[in-house]
């Protein structure tokens, strides 16, 4: 069972938390956490390219020219896909790419990724995770001078800090989740990962189901 040091939003120590193996120390799993990947960006497309066959098509409705006599190839439409501005042959059509993806499997790459951040360093784990006003500013000031974080940074809080969400969503730098929607995206996605310790008591419960 990893123990971790908790630290105050000044990057001070203020205390140590026990982390269970099932969600902060499991193997990492590269093909599992590709999986993950693929799958979170496939439920995020949306699926909505379209393309015109000879039927969609506006005009074309007048046969060309006779169809013999003029030494010139038959043709019924200007729109066939063999003319220019003509229709597209098996082109995209709106579809659904989401697919399933089995829970266990969802839940195991978390904790692969969550395990490989603490293995790496970039996992810091601070006692809460507190924001006066949904100040972008304010937030960015606190990230890189009180806890030294460069880079793009996700915070992980326990669903109660709203402002943390307002004041992160205009920072490109900034992304923040909540724990019971976090996924090994989100994770793989930062450099650094903060996580207050409800939130990383919360993922041990739900990751070690």
């Amino acid at each position: 069972m990893p123990q971790v040091t908790v630290h105050d939003l000044a990057r001070k120590e203020v205390g140590t938390l026990d982390l269970p193996d099932a969600a902060f120390d499991y193997p990492l799993n590269r093909h599992l956490l590709w999986e993950a990947v693929r799958h979170y960006l496939a439920c995020g497309r949306a699926g909505t390219h379209k393309t015109k066959n000879r039927v969609e098509v506006r005009g074309g409705g007048r046969k060309p020219w006779r169809q013999k006599g003029t030494g010139r190839a038959r043709h019924g439409s200007i729109r066939s896909p063999l003319w220019r501005k003509g229709g597209i042959v098996h082109g995209p059509q709106p579809r659904d790419y989401s697919y399933r993806f089995p829970r266990k499997a969802r839940r195991r790459a978390l904790a692969s990724a969550l395990s490989a951040k603490l293995r790496d360093g970039q996992l810091l784990v601070v006692e809460d995770l507190v924001l006066d006003q949904p100040k972008t500013g304010q937030l960015d000031r606190l990230v890189r001078e009180g806890l030294k974080l460069d880079g793009r940074t996700l915070l992980v809080h326990n669903g109660e800090r709203e402002a943390i969400d307002l004041a992160a969503r205009n920072n490109p730098r900034l992304a923040s989740v909540r724990a019971l929607q976090l996924h090994a995206y989100h994770v793989l996605d930062a450099e650094s990962v903060v996580i207050s310790r409800d939130a990383a008591q919360v993922l041990g419960e739900v990751l070690t189901r």
